[in-house]
């Protein structure tokens, strides 16, 4: 007899992830190291929101499964700071730091659920004004009738 795991069993070993569009797909091996919100300035730019949510983890650890060639990255030229993205849609993809030593997944490109919870808020002293009043207001499960 067999057991079926639920969908979202965050259990798993290896997890997907890729782009909005679809045209880039990855995956990774549940091994993370740390898992960190980042408030700083750059990721307030790439992202268009608050912060960051990025996880760290080895180099070697992801397999591209399709789309590679898609992937554009860019790297800051007087910071520590990189970014990788789909060329199609945007979406924010893994991406070595500069340095080389990680392997930084964007945590929103995951599709599956992981169990690794963020280690620390970084950067907070550049925290976007409008954050914490933003989390405290109404809450809708979708677009508001106003809009």
């Amino acid at each position: 007899m067999s057991i079926n795991k639920p969908k979202d069993d965050v259990s798993k070993a290896t997890l997907t992830g890729g782009c909005l569009c679809g045209e880039v797909t990855y995956q990774v091996n549940h091994q993370f190291d740390n898992f960190y919100i980042c408030h700083c300035r750059q990721c307030q730019q790439l992202t268009g929101s608050a912060f960051a949510a990025n996880i760290f983890t080895a180099p070697e650890n992801v397999t591209w499964l399709s789309g590679h060639e898609a992937i554009s990255n860019y790297n800051h030229p007087s910071r520590e700071f990189s970014n990788a993205f789909c060329s199609k849609c945007g979406s924010a993809l893994p991406f070595l730091n500069k340095s080389g030593q990680s392997l930084i997944i964007p945590a929103g490109s995951l599709f599956d659920a992981f169990e690794k919870i963020p280690d620390a808020s970084i950067f907070v002293n550049e925290e976007a004004p409008w954050l914490k009043a933003g989390l405290s207001g109404e809450k809708f499960d979708n677009f508001p009738s106003k809009i």
